[in-house]
């Protein structure tokens, strides 16, 4: 493909750029950010880009904001491929490769409606196992629930903003 016909989106000079996503998750990726378009902060995504490792890929860019490992914790449920470059003055001076972790707390809920963690009156903080990695598993500490991968964005607790240089 020739630079004429490629898309191209500019370079960040601080911030974090998001790479390797699986093919259509920006648009989660941006809501686990706590990104809704209000950001006074340049944000660029790119969706179905060519990968030569993915076959198709997603590319998130914030400018001028920089992700706590809660953060990074959520996106390895939901992009476990992804990367994570940390930019200043234009160059990748770090470069994370996020792992799925092996337990969750606090960090989805408990799809049971009968589960303590989802009792009001109970201050328990919903806490999972990794039962499988593929396809990815987790149990309910507490009621022994199983949630699979493609339930995980939907139970997703902690939405939060990334964090200023």
């Amino acid at each position: 493909m020739s630079e004429e016909n490629s898309l191209i989106v500019r370079k960040i000079e601080n911030g974090t750029v998001i790479d390797h996503i699986p093919d259509g998750k920006a648009l989660i990726i941006l809501g686990l950010l706590g990104i809704d378009g209000r950001e006074e902060k340049p944000v660029s995504f790119v969706m179905h880009v060519p990968s030569k490792k993915l076959g198709k890929k997603d590319i998130v860019k914030v400018e001028d904001m920089f992700l706590e490992r809660r953060i990074l914790d959520n996106l390895a449920l939901v992009a476990p491929s992804a990367t994570i470059n940390i930019i200043k003055n234009y160059k990748i001076v770090k470069k994370l490769k996020i792992e799925i972790p092996k337990r969750l707390s606090g960090i989805i809920r408990c799809p049971n409606p009968n589960c303590v963690t989802n009792d009001g009156r109970e201050p328990v903080t919903p806490t999972f196992t990794m039962e499988q990695r593929n396809p990815l598993i987790y149990k309910c500490d507490y009621c022994e629930r199983l949630v699979k991968e493609e339930d995980i964005p939907k139970l997703l607790i902690h939405r939060g903003k990334p964090q200023p240089p």
